[in-house]
């Protein structure tokens, strides 16, 4: 048995095995801070919160994973929330398909950045960074410039707010749910081996017979719909949308999966990785708000963690 994990310890990857050295070690220091911070109902209570990011940041890794960029997600959110509580007005009807068109709506903003990357050949920054723009323009036309006033459907609530099951919360079972389809999607599919095809040499992969645009077009698509689907289930959580409320998690999003150990030039990373990521800033993001310390100093060492996270792992990969 000793063997064994010796084995398994000199396979792990050394940026995951190192996010989760750093998970524990803010365990102890908030455990030093505050009794309860290792109490269960804290701990399930910052997996709830880091459920939304981990949805949102689980279409970017497939995205980096192309050795692409995704910089639409902050409006790519709000039009998820916003279009899926704008459709509970509808009735019944409405309520229905509240959930379905917000994410639906983020799937069509991932194919306008997808078309773009893939077929026009622009590059993704530019491209998402455009789709953007053009996702807060008609946000601000469909307001009229003021906070939206629908509220989200019952079914929203429940899937952000609701326990169904021992008690877990529904948030982080749907996590759960989309990161295991992740894991089988990139895993076990001929679309999961041509996206790291691509992110480690695309005309390889084309000249092997791998249809590289579409598998572009809808690597982005997927992107879109979880961004989407993050902002609806952001929506249920506070009851309601609100412009720019996708802001927070641009980064995030991308720094989970780039200290996850997901390659930013692509084709290399693990799902496994991602959610290190997703943990590790979720309870750094808590223990910086538990001690109370001001906006800008908050920044700062969010910003001297990530980048000192990338440094080790830049070092790591240069000793390998």
């Amino acid at each position: 048995m000793i063997a064994t994990a010796q084995a398994l310890i000199r396979r792990a990857d050394p940026a995951i095995a190192t996010a989760f050295g750093c998970i524990l070690l803010l365990l102890l220091l908030g455990s030093l801070y505050s009794r309860s911070f290792m109490s269960p109902e804290y701990l399930l209570q910052q997996l709830k919160v880091a459920s939304f990011l981990g949805v949102i940041a689980t279409g970017m890794m497939i995205v980096i994973l192309l050795g692409q960029i995704d910089l639409s997600v902050p409006w790519v959110v709000a039009v998820g929330g916003m279009m899926s509580t704008a459709a509970t007005g509808w009735g019944p009807a409405g309520e229905l398909l509240a959930i379905p068109f917000g994410v639906a709506c983020g799937v069509a903003l991932g194919l306008v950045s997808g078309v773009g990357v893939a077929y026009l050949r622009v590059p993704s920054m530019i491209i998402t960074l455009a789709v953007n723009a053009v996702a807060q323009g008609l946000m601000v036309v469909h307001t009229g410039g003021f906070s939206p006033q629908d509220a989200s459907s019952a079914a929203m609530r429940t899937m952000a707010t609701g326990h169904l099951l021992f008690g877990i919360p529904n948030a982080l079972l749907i996590w759960a749910a989309i990161g295991t389809a992740a894991v089988f999607l990139l895993g076990r599919t001929t679309f999961g081996r041509a996206v790291y095809a691509i992110g480690n040499r695309e005309r390889a992969a084309y000249l092997s017979g791998v249809r590289t645009q579409r598998v572009v077009m809808l690597a982005f698509a997927l992107s879109g719909g979880l961004s989407a689907f993050g902002g609806v289930l952001l929506a249920g959580y506070a009851s309601k949308a609100a412009q720019a409320m996708g802001d927070p998690y641009l980064l995030p999003a991308i720094a989970a999966v780039v200290l996850g150990g997901t390659s930013i030039l692509g084709g290399r990373g693990r799902y496994l990785g991602t959610v290190a990521g997703v943990i590790l800033i979720t309870l750094l993001q808590s223990i910086l708000s538990v001690m109370q310390i001001e906006e800008f100093g908050r920044h700062v060492i969010y910003g001297l963690v990530i980048i000192a996270m990338l440094l080790l792992y830049g070092r790591e990969r240069a000793i390998r």
